[in-house]
């Protein structure tokens, strides 16, 4: 898939793929400054190695990280093998380290036995670089500044990374957090529908509507236009 910026070029200094990968369409992001140079990859899921490679090539960039916005399988099946070919860290909360290695505690019971019968009996490794992130981190990144707020609900582990261009619009890649007209769900092992609307509140709606929001599945959005329309937000917002 090409990469296309999410706004025009003219405006939004920062170009990023949206790549949506295996059969849950989890979108992965590679997000650059400009093009050849360097680049941060956030989500890698299944399928998502030749996709990430073919943008690599077309826009002459070489990846210093990945980025995980939690740890649930459909957003970190290529992360150790992305990590692996390029030599780079991953970054991920230390609430959701253990799904790597055992993925099936993220998800119910019938799920994690077709899991295992996708992924075979394990065991299963992390990359071998691991960076623990934390709430309040901001991470210099392929000469960018992506700061870090945890948003537990969807997951222990979650966070958001939110990086402004040069023009002030901030950009957030929110992984499950919310939606184009929805949010994560919260009924699977780990979730925390409080803590969900606690993380909506401060994470979402205390930000300008001008936000972009780019989801771990489905269409870009903005605050704006979820405040208005997203009807879980409007109930937490009162």
């Amino acid at each position: 898939m090409t990469a296309h910026p999410t706004e025009d070029r003219t405006t939004l200094a920062v170009l990023i793929a949206a790549l949506p990968t295996g059969p849950l369409a989890a979108n992965c992001y590679v997000l650059a400054p400009a093009p050849d140079g360097d680049c941060v990859i956030v989500d890698p899921g299944q399928e998502a190695v030749e996709q990430v490679d073919k943008v690599l090539s077309e826009h002459g960039l070489r990846p210093v990280a990945v980025l995980l916005t939690h740890g649930h399988f459909d957003h970190v099946w290529s992360a150790g093998e992305v990590c692996a070919r390029h030599g780079v860290p991953v970054h991920l909360h230390p609430e959701d380290r253990g799904l790597l290695t055992e993925p099936g505690r993220g998800v119910d019971p019938g799920f994690a036995a077709q899991l295992s019968a996708l992924l075979g009996p394990g065991p299963y490794t992390e990359p071998d670089d691991l960076v623990e992130v934390s709430g309040g981190d901001v991470l210099t990144l392929a000469g960018m500044d992506l700061t870090v707020e945890h948003t537990p609900g969807h997951t222990p582990g979650s966070v958001v990374y939110t990086v402004t261009t040069k023009d002030g619009v901030p950009v957030m890649f929110a992984g499950d957090l919310v939606f184009a007209g929805s949010i994560g769900r919260t009924d699977f092992p780990g979730g925390d529908h409080e803590a969900m609307s606690r993380s909506l509140a401060d994470a979402v709606l205390s930000r300008p509507d001008q936000t972009r929001i780019l989801p771990g599945h489905g269409p870009a959005t903005t605050v704006g236009r979820e405040r208005a329309t997203n009807p879980y937000l409007r109930d937490i917002a009162g």
